[in-house]
């Protein structure tokens, strides 16, 4: 029997095509299903679109190439759910288009860093990093404060995102710049309607400078969403009963 295999090994030809053969049935395997399955990724109650101005924030966070240090993904082991928080959810993600998981952590993972800070230290951390991280090897992103932000193409955005499965609706996309503005605008006249199309999304100056709207409002914004959208307590509950 053993010997049946100098057939393969002795022809390059042969064993390229077997190759091919053997590659083709497992990527159909591992492919197929997911044309028939309704959904591979479990919806968890919480995770809704970011807000216009929390998608302006994750542009800048891409664009400044945030995803080279710092990775969006808690891995089920214990040192790192002790560090970071729980593990993360494949439905965290669901619109991050890419989505930042990464596997590179000079800094620190951000899955959970929502909250974690107050909106005044991500400002001077991110305008003069060693002052509150003296170890930091961080590039200093003072720009962000002074830039006005540019969000004229907000509803292309949107429409951009909603090509790719997420689900912002005409009434969203209809209304994305003046949405934008309510966020940084605790007095806003749409406050209630901006909630109802953003659940639970914060509303302040996030740069603590109400002249105008900069990137470094918008950055804040989506580093301070960043892992608050599932309440990890009854989410926890409901795994454990069921």
């Amino acid at each position: 029997m053993l010997d049946r295999h100098e057939i393969l090994e002795k022809r390059g030809l042969l064993l390229s095509v077997a190759i091919l053969v053997v590659v083709a049935i497992g990527g159909i395997v591992e492919i197929a299903p997911l044309f028939y399955l309704e959904s591979t990724i479990e919806k968890v109650k919480g995770v809704r679109p970011y807000s216009p101005l929390e998608l302006a924030g994750r542009n800048i966070y891409l664009r400044e190439g945030c995803y080279t240090c710092h990775s969006q993904m808690v891995r089920p082991l214990r040192d790192e759910v002790e560090r970071y928080g729980h593990y993360s959810l494949a439905a965290e993600s669901m619109y991050d288009h890419p989505f930042q998981w990464g596997s590179k952590r000079t800094g620190p993972d951000l899955a959970r860093v929502g909250g974690k800070y107050s909106d005044a230290w991500h400002q001077q951390h991110l305008v003069d990093p060693r002052s509150v991280v003296p170890e930091s090897v961080m590039p200093p992103y003072a720009m962000l404060n002074e830039r006005a932000l540019d969000y004229s193409q907000v509803e292309a955005w949107l429409k951009a995102n909603r090509v790719v499965g997420v689900p912002y609706t005409d009434e969203m996309i209809e209304n994305a710049k003046n949405d934008l503005e309510a966020q940084v605008d605790p007095f806003s006249e749409i406050y209630d309607d901006f909630i109802a199309r953003y659940p639970k999304a914060q509303i302040r100056e996030f740069d603590g400078d109400p002249r105008k709207i900069t990137e470094m409002d918008a950055m804040i914004a989506y580093l301070q969403v960043l892992g608050t959208m599932v309440d990890f307590s009854t989410y926890e509950a409901e795994e454990n009963y069921r």
